[in-house]
């Protein structure tokens, strides 16, 4: 049986939703942040040396990465579904959607947080530099979602369970205004009607309405 170590307000939630697409059965330990510093409990550091979610355990595997995790997920009890195969038209939309969550989206939200906490001000360079980045992602993914349904395409896939998190639960700890981005706020309606996504963020963060607006 597969353990998901989930940590409640973080990107695990993706492996939550991901099992619960593909109807993986799984056990789940839930860790909640210091109510302080907002860090992960000193517990997840005796799974993985960084001590930060998601961590599963596949019999004698234990790891850590949630990109790694859900292709490791897919590959070993999904039968290879939700994910695109070299084969398919919209393969080389599913690999770079999927990518893009870790490789920009995720990464310019945080850089935001932390530039946005040590009080640069709005004209600062570097808040200016972060926040036009920020916004030229949004654009793109605005844009994507003009032409389709999901990101990779007709098809939903596991680029978008990398994606929502970023686009949802992250505006915790960094606001988004979501208004200039009608394409957005309709893919995330289309989220929240997916029973699966439901259910997990039901199971792993029932303290948290999902912010699909």
């Amino acid at each position: 049986m597969l353990t998901i170590h989930h940590l409640g307000h973080s990107q695990s939630e993706r492996i939550l939703w991901l099992c619960e697409e593909l109807g993986v059965p799984y056990d789940l330990v839930c860790y909640r942040r210091d109510p302080v510093t907002i860090l992960a409990p000193p517990a997840l550091r005796a799974l993985h040396p960084l001590g930060a979610a998601p961590i599963i355990e596949d019999g004698g595997v234990v790891l850590a990465e949630s990109a790694a995790i859900v292709e490791y997920v897919i590959a070993r009890h999904g039968g290879g579904r939700l994910r695109l195969g070299p084969e398919h038209p919209a393969y080389a939309a599913f690999l770079y959607w999927f990518h893009f969550a870790n490789g920009n989206l995720q990464p310019v939200v945080g850089r935001l947080m932390m530039v946005s906490r040590v009080g640069l001000g709005p004209d600062h360079p570097v808040q200016v530099a972060v926040q036009g980045r920020l916004d030229r992602v949004m654009a793109l993914i605005e844009a994507r979602l003009g032409e389709a349904p999901w990101l990779a395409g007709e098809d939903f896939t596991a680029a978008d369970i990398m994606s929502v998190f970023s686009l949802t639960t992250m505006r915790l700890f960094q606001p988004i205004d979501l208004a200039p981005y009608p394409n957005i706020r309709a893919y995330l309606r289309r989220v929240g009607d997916r029973p699966a996504y439901r259910r997990a963020m039901a199971k792993g963060d029932p303290d948290l309405e999902p912010m699909l607006t």
